[in-house]
């Protein structure tokens, strides 16, 4: 169990701007976040200053607009009830107890356009990702709510022997939450995980998530991977397939899975969890090379 789990009995509520397809923002919104958290600092060596986690206690996170959408210099930043900006990546704790775990929506459910927290940026803030200099749209609308599990990390210095010995991708672990509701970028979400998709993208390993939101109507009809088929047939297919041809209109290659091509179940989606919660915790302690990832 890693030394850096933050442990709370959270309450989150919609907030943040919205980005319906590649259009259609709100103004800033605060997005209550009652919690109660274990205390957790970071020491750097001497020759950095000491980081202490900011997500000790955050009774409201806000979400504040930089620059216009649909531009290069747009951010979504958090701040807390101060005004201080805090990373959602680092500040938001993961855990929440009883198998359940915050989730940040970065691109909602029936959007196109490619946000992802800016990992290398001071503070990480959602951003708009790009290539060549160019905002990145998904060829088609992403049929789910998707963004990250704070406080987790793909190590890409260690090669997974369960798949096919690939390394990681150097970003937070991905989530695809299943539930009927269109969120919001921004939004903090308690989701209880179901299952895991172990996605090779150009030989990095890629993991995806499954989880619902403990808010939506179906959430306590479904607990681990075989509540999905029942409650809602086909969702694990239609993910893999998604993510295996979202690249193929731009002209590359299929994406590849791991794990015999098939979802792993909800016992296997925690152990990645944990597996990378303890990462991120090593990266933030220095343990491991950060690179030119933020950690603040």
């Amino acid at each position: 169990m890693a030394a850096a789990r933050v442990l709370a009995n959270a309450t989150t509520t919609s907030a943040a701007s919205s980005f319906f397809s590649k259009t259609s923002f709100l103004p800033n919104h605060t997005l209550p976040f009652t919690s109660n958290f274990i205390s957790l600092s970071r020491t750097l060596p001497s020759s950095r200053k000491s980081f202490s986690c900011r997500a000790l206690y955050l009774p409201e996170v806000k979400i504040k607009e930089e620059g216009q959408p649909e531009t290069l210099d747009y951010r979504v930043f958090f701040t807390d009830q101060s005004g201080k900006k805090v990373s959602p990546w680092h500040d938001v704790p993961l855990h929440l107890g009883d198998g359940v775990f915050n989730f940040i929506v970065e691109i909602p459910k029936e959007t196109s356009a490619k946000m992802e927290v800016a990992t290398d940026e001071p503070f990480t803030p959602i951003k708009q990702d790009t290539k060549k200099g160019k905002l990145r749209y998904y060829p088609y609308n992403i049929n789910w709510n998707y963004g990250l599990l704070p406080q987790t990390w793909e190590d890409p210095s260690f090669a997974n022997s369960e798949v096919d010995g690939a390394f990681g991708d150097n970003d937070p672990v991905d989530v695809v939450e299943i539930g009927e509701s269109d969120r919001k970028i921004g939004q903090i979400l308690k989701v209880k995980p179901l299952a895991a998709l172990a996605m090779i993208d150009e030989g990095e390993l890629d993991w995806k998530i499954v989880a619902i939101s403990l808010d939506d109507p179906k959430a306590s009809l479904v607990n681990d991977i075989d509540d999905v088929e029942k409650h809602f047939p086909g969702t694990l297919t239609a993910i893999r397939d998604w993510f295996r041809d979202y690249k193929i209109p731009d002209g590359k290659p299929a994406n590849k899975f791991g794990l015999g091509n098939k979802p792993a179940n909800k016992d296997y989606a925690l152990k990645v969890i944990e597996e990378t919660n303890k990462s991120w915790a090593n990266l933030v302690k220095r343990s491991i090379p950060s690179g030119e990832l933020s950690l603040v």
